[in-house]
C-alpha cells in the first residue's frame, strides 16, 4: 500500500492524547477538506509502496504499544484490514482515524476515531466542481457512522470553526440514530497554529461545559507546530 509516512510521536488528539504512539499514515483520500492539514497525503497523495510485512517491521521497531492508522483516509488503502489484523495479533492497540465514509467491514480496531466532516469542510475554488460535488456527496454517511459505533469503542471528533457549527453537529448525531453519550463527543478547534487554536478555545470550552462534550486540544500543534512527522 502507498504509505506517506511512519513516525513515532505522542497522540495529539482525542481520548488518548499524550499516549506514545506509532503513526502509520496512508496516502490517498476520498474527500478534499478545505482546511486539510495533511494535503501531502490527501490532496496530492505521495509516499512509497510498502508491503504489510514491511510496515509491521517498521512499527515494531518502536517501543510504543499503541499504533494509529491514519491518512488521508486509511480505510481506502488496499491491505488495511490485513495490516490492522497483523498489528493487533502482535499485541498493539489499534486506533483508526477515519472520516467514517467507509464501513468497518470487520476491521481489527480498539478505538475508532470517527471524524465526520461538516459543511464548512467543502473545498474552495482550488478544486473543480467535480471534486466539490464528490466531497459533498461523500462527507456525511450517517449509516456508516452508525456501523462504526456498533463495532465497539469509539469517539466522535468534530472540527469546529464557529459556534454555529454546534447546530449541525447535533443534527448529525441525531441522524445516526445512535445513543451517543456526550462524553463520546469531542469538539476540536479548527486551526493549524497555536494562535488560531487558542482564539477558539474560550468559547468552545464553554460550549463543551454546557453540553457535557469533551474539549479536544491538538497537543502536537502545541508541542511541535504544524509539521510532518509529529
Amino acid at each position: 500500500m502507498l504509505i506517506s509516512e511512519i513516525f513515532y510521536s505522542l497522540q495529539g488528539e482525542g481520548e488518548l492524547t499524550g499516549v506514545p504512539s506509532v503513526f502509520v499514515r496512508t496516502s490517498g483520500c476520498n474527500l478534499r477538506c478545505n482546511w486539510c492539514d495533511t494535503p501531502y497525503a490527501s490532496w496530492n497523495p505521495e509516499g512509497k509502496q510498502m508491503t504489510v510485512a514491511e510496515i509491521v517491521a517498521e512499527v515494531t521497531a518502536h517501543p510504543a504499544k499503541h499504533v494509529v492508522l491514519t491518512g488521508g483516509e486509511p480505510m481506502i488503502a488496499p491491505g488495511i484490514h490485513d495490516l490492522a489484523f497483523q498489528l493487533q495479533e502482535k499485541g498493539w492497540h489499534i486506533t483508526i482515524e477515519t472520516a467514517a465514509t467507509v464501513p468497518p467491514k470487520g476491521i481489527a480496531c480498539d478505538l475508532a476515531s470517527l471524524s465526520p466532516k461538516l459543511a464548512h469542510s467543502a473545498p474552495d475554488a482550488r478544486l473543480d466542481e467535480t471534486w466539490r460535488r464528490k466531497h459533498e456527496e461523500l462527507r456525511w454517511q450517517p449509516d456508516v457512522v452508525a456501523s462504526w459505533v456498533a463495532t465497539g469503542n469509539y469517539q466522535l471528533k468534530f472540527v469546529v470553526g464557529t459556534e454555529a457549527d454546534l447546530v449541525e453537529i447535533e443534527a448529525m448525531i441525531r441522524e445516526t440514530g445512535c445513543a451517543v453519550p456526550p462524553s463520546k463527543v469531542l469538539l476540536m478547534p479548527e486551526g493549524t497554529t497555536v494562535e488560531a487554536l487558542r482564539a477558539k478555545a474560550g468559547w468552545l470550552g464553554e460550549l463543551c461545559k454546557a453540553r457535557g462534550y469533551r474539549y479536544a486540544p491538538r497537543l502536537h500543534i502545541e508541542l511541535y507546530g504544524n509539521r510532518r512527522g509529529t
